[in-house]
């Protein structure tokens, strides 16, 4: 997570509980969790843990985890959740790890915090072990190129979402339950761009739906892009 959190850390600790949100619950982490029972992982690294939540799910699996984040408040608050955790304050683009010590590198809806996205990939897959494993999930680039208004209604009344700007990569800042940060929009192919080009292999890609939950908002979920899950690998 970027340092634009700084200021929304309480009421991102406030509207995180150890489920997550709607999202997390109902969307993301099934998705993720499928990804990680099909191999077995010794250790991970979470590049921008926030509180905490997703290593204290790994650890459950088995996996022995590093959280790290530049929001101090957030690092704290993971210490006090999970008291024998190692969490530390550190950015993407400088993750101050040995090289090569890691199974299983995460990012869970960190990408988009990440001002300096190529220093960040080239941390992170020099991070990872040979024949590791990169895993992600992220805002999709179709829903952040509509960010930070892009539900409108039409002439009709109707609400629609509406993109724009598809293929400038920009900073926005958006506001949802209290919570005021800095997103940045970049299209799909720089993501693929940055991770193809530093040799890692696509394994896996899905836009997931949601499993569960309230069918209003499973329906909401359904009418446009949200999110992407993506598993790379470093070749052996």
């Amino acid at each position: 997570m970027s340092d634009g959190w700084d200021e929304s850390a309480a009421a991102w600790i406030a509207a995180m509980g150890e489920d997550g949100d709607y999202s997390r619950t109902y969307v993301l982490d099934p998705a993720m969790l499928d990804r990680l029972r099909r191999r077995t992982f010794a250790n991970a690294l979470d590049v921008g843990c926030g509180e905490g939540r997703f290593c204290r799910i790994m650890q459950k699996l088995g996996i022995a985890t590093v959280g790290i984040d530049p929001t101090r408040a957030l690092i704290e608050r993971a210490r006090e959740l999970d008291s024998s955790g190692d969490y530390r304050v550190a950015r993407a683009e400088s993750l101050g790890v040995t090289g090569e010590s890691f199974d299983l590198i995460v990012c869970y809806l960190s990408l988009i915090d990440i001002p300096d996205l190529a220093s960040a990939a080239s941390e992170m897959v020099r991070a990872l072990r040979p024949g590791g494993t990169l895993l992600v999930a992220n805002l999709s680039s179709f829903n952040t190129a509509g960010m930070p208004d892009g539900w409108q209604h039409d002439a009709s009344g109707a609400r629609r979402f509406s993109i724009d700007r598809y293929l400038d990569e920009r900073a926005v800042w958006v506001t949802w339950d209290g919570i005021t940060v800095q997103n940045w929009h970049r299209p799909l192919s720089t993501y693929l761009s940055l991770f193809l080009e530093r040799g890692l292999e696509l394994q896996y890609f899905a836009e997931p739906t949601p499993v569960g939950g309230d069918p209003m908002r499973a329906a909401h979920y359904r009418r446009v892009p949200f999110f992407n899950v993506m598993e790379w690998r470093k070749k052996p």
